[in-house]
This record gives C-alpha cells, sequence and structure tokens, in this order.
C-alpha cells in the first residue's frame, strides 16, 4: 500500500531486534529446540510415576496385608517363647526369616526384621541377630531404641565394645523417656567398664543416678561407682 509505514517517510518500520522477542516466543523457540529432549523427559517422569502408582495399588498395598498377616503366628510363637517356631515357621505357617525375605521392601517385611535380630539374640545366634538388627530400619518407629539396645547387647555378646557403645549411645539418645534410656544407660557404663574407660563409665552411672532417680536401675549406681573406685 502507498501510504504503508514501509513506503511513508519519518515513519520507522518495525525493529527486528532479539529484544522485540516476547518471553512466549522464547519459550516456543526453545521447545521447538528441544522437543525431542522434552519429550522423553516427560516420557520417562510418566512411566517412574506410573510404575510407582502401580507398585503401591497393585502389589505393594497387597503384599503388605499379606504379610501382617502372616505375621501374627510367628508372633505367637515369639511371645510364647517358642524363638526356633517364631524364627523358621512351624510347617504351614512362615517364620520370620521367610517373610522378611519375602516381603522385602514393604512395612512387614521389616518389622520380621526386628523380630528376627531379637529372637536370635535369645537363642545365642549373635552375628545373625547383628545382621538383622542392622538391616531393621526403626526410624520413625517406638522400636528404633529398642533395636539399637538388642543390637548393643549383641555386638557385646560378640566382644565387639566398640560398635556396642555406639548402638548403647543411640538407644540411650532420648533423654526423656524414663524408662528404657536408663536401662541401656546401664548397659551403656558397663560397656564402657568392659572397654577399659573408667572415665566414661562413672560419668554414664553418675547420669542414671542423677537424672533418672526414679528409675529402677538408679538404686544400684552408688554400688556400681564403688566397684569403680567412686564413693560419695
Amino acid at each position: 500500500m502507498a501510504n504503508s509505514a514501509r513506503n511513508t517517510p519519518g515513519v520507522e518500520r518495525p525493529s527486528s531486534n532479539i529484544e522485540d522477542i516476547s518471553p512466549l516466543d522464547n519459550i516456543t523457540v526453545a521447545y521447538e529446540k528441544n522437543k525431542t529432549m522434552i519429550s522423553y523427559v516427560l516420557s520417562a517422569v510418566i512411566v517412574i510415576v506410573g510404575g510407582y502408582l502401580a507398585y503401591t495399588k497393585l502389589y505393594k498395598g497387597p503384599a503388605e496385608e499379606k504379610a501382617f498377616t502372616q505375621l501374627a503366628i510367628p508372633q505367637m510363637y515369639y511371645q510364647a517363647d517358642s524363638m526356633n517356631l517364631a524364627l523358621n515357621g512351624d510347617g504351614g505357617h512362615p517364620g520370620f526369616v521367610k517373610i522378611e525375605k519375602n516381603y522385602s521392601g514393604t512395612a512387614a517385611g521389616n518389622l520380621a526384621l526386628y523380630y528376627e535380630g531379637v529372637a536370635y539374640l535369645k537363642t545365642g545366634e549373635f552375628k545373625k541377630a547383628i545382621k538383622a538388627l542392622s538391616e531393621f530400619d526403626g526410624k520413625g518407629t517406638v522400636l528404633a531404641t529398642q533395636a539399637y539396645g538388642m543390637l548393643g547387647m549383641a555386638y557385646m555378646e560378640t566382644q565387639d565394645k566398640k560398635n556396642a557403645i555406639e548402638s548403647f549411645k543411640k538407644a540411650t539418645a532420648n533423654k526423656e523417656d524414663g524408662l528404657v534410656t536408663p536401662m541401656y544407660l546401664y548397659q551403656l557404663g558397663l560397656a564402657y567398664e568392659a572397654d577399659g574407660k573408667t572415665a566414661e563409665a562413672k560419668e554414664t552411672f553418675k547420669r542414671i543416678r542423677d537424672e533418672y532417680p526414679r528409675s529402677a536401675n538408679a538404686r544400684d549406681m552408688d554400688k556400681e561407682l564403688a566397684k569403680l573406685g567412686e564413693l560419695n
């Protein structure tokens, strides 16, 4: 057209500088350049998320329910102090060992590991107890403290005082627990004593006496301290 900006004197023609490209244009250009890679990434995300949901809904959910159902029988044997049956089953029902292997990755399988470890500790199979209790994930559960305490006991039975001490430290991390913490503090003190760390043993026994005076262990602390040469 004769009166268009292109032909009209004094009227600037539209700029083609990069600054005039809108953010939306930039996104469009970037997508066009990388759309193949983006498609691959999105497809991978969809596969991963879909696979996780399918695993949770179609496998893990039913597996959890079945595993918890199977745990009932060995738990009964455990309560009855029949550790061999609790561990290995009775022929008609699986024990903790089989359950934790068959349902690895489930909450029930993880719980079976805890019971397995304690049962092995009770039967004197300390290395197996250490293996099971070390693999047990007690994070966020009420069994975490007990598992560390039992692990410490198993290490002491194998004369591994260093790992026993570390386990007992973890078992006594909750200072607000007036029942379990002083119990494992006592075990920690004994472990220090067995390892020749007299000063640490004294300090631990004093903690029980002074911080947990109402605990069952507190009444014997003056006696333990006297054995180490500490008199009031």
